[in-house]
């Protein structure tokens, strides 16, 4: 299947059942984030495991979960400690990803870090956003790469990396056009009293500090 059009309002709305029969049927999608392509499933075992097989991705390596509101990830069972809170509310949606406790028995294992929280990012990615809020749940997320590669930037690069799984259907991507050089988001650990800087990445920890103090990590 070639690469789907996922710019104008009208594409996303006409991707959006597509999408769905999709993953419903336990396919794998690419599609644009507000950092770099994502590739990502249904949040549920056999398709997380799925997705690991496709990427080449290292067991016990996890991956995260896009929201497209600040409920979604409660609906799911995780819960947000007060560190989570005041950085969820200075800076989502956007380019920062917390690691939040619970989700057990809502969640697969797979999802789970070795901090034992499940890292979560509410997308500034409009469209994406609405491609999930559209579906009433969220999706996995993992940067559309060989393992040790870079990142591709749009479609064409994922035609070269995942022709196989595009061709015979496992791999359905939304041509959201090619994206800029953007550091991958910052990822705090919340899950334990004191926050923790996982990854310093879009948004500096200097800008973390300044919103929330000492609620920084």
């Amino acid at each position: 299947m070639t690469a789907l059009p996922f710019h104008t309002r009208e594409e996303v709305q006409a991707a959006i059942p597509i999408v769905a029969k999709h993953l419903f049927g336990g396919g794998i999608l690419a599609y644009p984030t507000e950092t770099v392509y994502g590739l990502g499933s249904r949040p549920a075992g056999p398709d997380v495991a799925r997705l690991a097989q496709l990427k080449g991705r290292p067991t016990g390596k996890p991956f995260l979960l896009l929201v497209s509101n600040r409920q979604m990830p409660e609906q799911w069972g995780l819960v947000f400690p007060p560190a989570a809170i005041a950085l969820a509310d200075a800076f989502w949606p956007g380019a920062l990803t917390l690691v939040l406790p619970g989700g057990e028995g809502k969640l697969p294992d797979a999802l789970r870090g070795p901090e034992g929280g499940v890292a979560v990012r509410w997308t500034s990615q409009s469209d994406i956003a609405q491609l999930i809020d559209a579906l009433g749940y969220p999706i996995t997320s993992t940067s559309a790469n060989r393992p040790g590669g870079p990142p591709a930037p749009g479609p064409g690069r994922l035609n070269e990396l995942f022709d196989k799984e595009m061709a015979d259907g496992t791999l359905l991507v939304l041509d959201g056009g090619t994206l800029g050089n953007v550091p991958s988001s910052t990822l705090v650990d919340c899950t334990a009293a004191v926050p923790r800087m996982i990854r310093e990445g879009a948004i500096p920890r200097a800008e973390l500090q300044a919103r929330v103090g000492s609620l920084a990590p």
